[in-house]
Order: structure tokens, then C-alpha cells, then sequence
């Protein structure tokens, strides 16, 4: 009678791979659907992406915030160093759910900044450790991988170099999400909106959130793919 063979480590992370990149791929597919479709609908107030985003940082009192304009599709942003949120163009001008959406969105997290919100801070403190690890981890695994039986103590330090990217992809979700709520709370509570631009508003960000679902469950599953190597070389 004969016995399947476990899956090695190899395997198990291309079936992961490819799993993940079919999700990744249908998240991403999904976003472009709703952006295009909210892009449609306009706010009822007429406002624009800048509009939007200077009342909201007006009504929290973040007066010292600029609003600018930047390049690019999906290059939205707040810039905690520079003190700005930037908005693509197609935000900035844009007078349409999908533009508000995305530019209260990015005020959410001003306001965050202001209000010290934890998460933000947390994440704030790991950005210098993510920068030089992601530098530095790819060489680090591929050397560990290689040394793993004579000198396992590099791999591990490369495992616990990438571990910091897992952390941080997992302590930006709370901060991705809470923006979110920030700005719908705004948005229905401030503006000309009734429940259907509403529900747009959400569904919109709400598609944007998974992509750092993925992005984080993508990156806990690599991270447990390196483990498995090690514990399967180790032994």
C-alpha cells in the first residue's frame, strides 16, 4: 500500500503563491471595478477631491495640512513628514464619490497623526526598522539558506528581519480601516449625501481595505514558508 509524501516546504509555498495571486489578482480587479463605477456617481454637494479634503481637515482643526496635487493613478497619500495629503489628479479635480471617498480617506489618517492613534504611532516606529530590513532580507535569507546547517543563526536573523514586514503589513490594517470609519463618519455627518452616495463611499473603501488584507496575509504566508525551511533543513 502506498503513502502520499507529505508536500514539501517548496511545494506548499507555491500552492500558497499561486493562491494568493489568484486572490490578489481578483481584489485588484474588483477595486478597478468600483473605482470606475463610483467615479460616475457625483457628490451631490458638487464638491471635489480638494474640496472634500480642506473642509474635512478644516472641521478638525488640522489648519496647518496642505492639500496638494500629485502624479500618478492611485497615488494618494498623507505625508506625515511633509504635513500634506496628497491627491492624485484624478482626486484632486474629481467631483465624484469615489474622489471624496479616497480624499477624506487620506485626511483620516492627518487626523489620526494629530490625535496620536496608537496603531499610527506603532507603525510610525517601525518604518525605519522596515526600510533597513527590506534592504538587507532577501540577501540575508538567500545566505541563511545556503549556511543553514553550519551557520543557522543567519537565517534565523533573516527570518526575524522579514517578520518586521509581517508586523508591519498587520499593524496597518487597524490604521487603514480606522481612516476609513474617520472619513465615513465625516462624510455622512457633514456633507449633502444621502444613504445611496453613502453606500457607494463605503463599498469603495471597503474594496480598497482588502488589498492590505492580501498584501498582509501574503506576507504571514511567506514569512511561514521561510520557517518551514528551516525547520526542514534543520533536522
Amino acid at each position: 500500500m502506498m503513502v502520499d509524501e507529505p508536500m514539501t516546504p517548496y511545494a506548499m509555498y507555491w500552492v500558497l503563491f499561486i493562491v494568493i495571486a489568484i486572490v490578489s489578482h481578483s481584489v485588484q480587479l474588483n477595486l478597478d471595478r468600483k473605482f470606475k463605477k463610483y467615479s460616475q456617481i457625483p457628490t451631490r454637494d458638487g464638491l471635489s477631491g480638494h474640496d472634500v479634503a480642506t473642509r474635512m481637515l478644516a472641521d478638525h482643526g488640522l489648519t496647518d495640512v496642505r492639500v496638494t496635487c500629485v502624479e500618478g493613478r492611485l497615488s494618494d497619500h498623507y505625508n506625515p513628514e511633509t504635513n500634506t495629503v496628497n491627491l492624485s489628479k484624478d482626486v484632486y479635480y474629481g467631483r465624484t464619490m469615489m474622489a471624496a471617498a479616497v480624499a477624506a480617506h487620506e485626511c483620516g489618517h492627518a487626523v489620526q497623526h494629530a490625535k496620536n492613534y496608537a496603531p499610527v504611532q506603532l507603525r510610525s516606529a517601525l518604518v525605519p526598522v522596515v526600510q533597513f530590513s527590506s534592504q538587507i532580507v532577501t540577501f540575508v535569507l538567500l545566505a541563511g539558506i545556503l549556511v543553514v546547517q553550519t551557520f543557522p543563526a543567519l537565517m534565523i536573523a533573516g527570518i526575524a528581519l522579514f517578520a518586521m514586514t509581517t508586523l508591519f503589513s498587520f499593524v496597518t490594517l487597524p490604521v487603514e480601516v480606522d481612516a476609513s470609519s474617520r472619513a465615513l463618519a465625516w462624510l455622512k455627518h457633514t456633507s449633502n449625501n444621502d444613504s445611496n452616495t453613502m453606500t457607494a463611499a463605503q463599498d469603495a473603501l471597503k474594496a480598497a481595505a482588502y488589498t492590505y488584507v492580501v498584501a498582509a496575509v501574503s506576507s504571514l504566508g511567506t514569512l511561514v514558508y521561510y520557517i518551514m525551511i528551516f525547520l526542514s533543513r534543520r533536522r
